[in-house]
């Protein structure tokens, strides 16, 4: 199977290195006429450095790529969204894309599909720092902020950087097999299907305690009343605006609405109380204002595809593991939780 992937200056690192090691790994168990023969198209001729100074070796440019892949990924990097490919770039994506069996991106590679116009009336993710550009700048692609990968059709995209694993996982197993992908899950060290979406790492909660936007005060107000429940009039109330401003301006700024970002908040503060405290799954509930432990266990695996249960199962796991202290070491609930949840070795 011909798999290309498309490379470019500033592209990071491991959305390269990530998918390639997946698909390396999986020749290792595969006939020489099956295996995958991978090659990196740059937008330019010559190597390529990625954002952390890694020279890498391209095959060739797009321009002398005339070969039609099976499988087609667009790499993901941190100057990518204010990227604008070259027409002529965006016409050969489009074209040997739409020639593929399955094609897709890493990270927020998507912003290079949208670009070539196959992002449309698609389900699509990014990395959560990306989504909601993604979504202002592509109107017609259905974003999915929360979802560690999203296959619609032959389109797969991804979360942020090795979530790209995940995602070469998921093509594996859909070639060859749930055991393969399995395999090389185990000797890679990382998990079959990681547990949860991207709200693992909630923005939420990092609000500078004196910012003063709309957003701002509400997170601030819910916080000092997380058991409570909210109408928009109430939130509108509490930050001295009229309804209708306080709608208008939270649309606009929080890129979610008031009912779904008062939710993420209560997850983000009940996997806090999870992770600290041995409270009955009940009085968390209450506590962070869940109409009762069946609805928050609802609402995290809707969110989180875990049950609060099994949170806290992992990070106690995670403990039990934990390694020595020093001064590089992040140690913090939230910490263990992401390293447990998130896979061995990613972020």
């Amino acid at each position: 199977m011909k798999l290309a992937i498309v490379v470019f200056d500033g592209v990071l690192a491991l959305d390269v290195a990530g998918p390639m090691d997946v698909f390396a790994e999986a020749n290792n168990f595969l006939d020489r006429d099956q295996q995958y023969e991978i090659t990196l198209v740059g937008m330019r001729s010559g190597s390529v450095r990625c954002s952390n100074g890694l020279e890498l070796n391209v095959g060739s440019d797009y321009l002398h790529c005339s070969e039609q892949p099976d499988l087609l990924l667009v790499a993901g990097g941190p100057k990518l969204p204010d990227l604008r490919p070259a027409p002529s770039f965006s016409q050969w994506l489009h074209e040997k894309a739409t020639g593929c069996q399955r094609f897709g991106s890493v990270c927020n590679g998507a912003f290079i599909l949208g670009h070539a116009g196959l992002l449309d009336d698609k389900k699509v993710t990014a990395h959560w720092h990306d989504v909601d550009r993604l979504a202002d700048q592509f109107p017609r692609a259905c974003v999915q902020p929360d979802k560690v990968f999203v296959r619609d059709g032959a389109l797969f995209t991804s979360a942020g950087v090795t979530a790209g694993v995940d995602l070469c996982l998921a093509l594996v197993a859909e070639d060859w097999g749930h055991e393969m992908a399995r395999s090389i899950a185990k000797q890679l060290v990382l998990y079959i299907r990681r547990e949860g979406g991207q709200s693992q790492c909630s923005p939420y909660l990092a609000v500078a305690p004196k910012e003063k936007t709309v957003v701002a005060r509400v997170l601030r107000y819910v916080t000092d009343h997380i058991s409570e429940q909210f109408s928009i009039e109430q939130l509108a109330d509490a930050v001295a605006v009229s309804r209708r401003t306080f709608s208008r301006i939270f649309a606009k700024n929080a890129c979610v609405t008031p009912s779904a970002f008062v939710e993420q908040m209560r997850v983000d503060f009940s996997r806090k109380v999870l992770e600290e405290t041995d409270l009955p799954l009940k009085t968390v509930a209450f506590r962070c204002g869940f109409r009762s432990g069946n609805h928050m266990r609802e609402i995290f695996k809707r969110r989180l595809d875990i049950t609060p249960q099994e949170y806290r199962q992992r990070v106690r796991s995670s403990r039990l593991a934990e390694p020595p202290r020093d001064e590089s070491y992040d140690s913090s609930p939230s910490a263990r939780a992401r390293n447990v949840l998130i896979a061995p070795g990613s972020h």
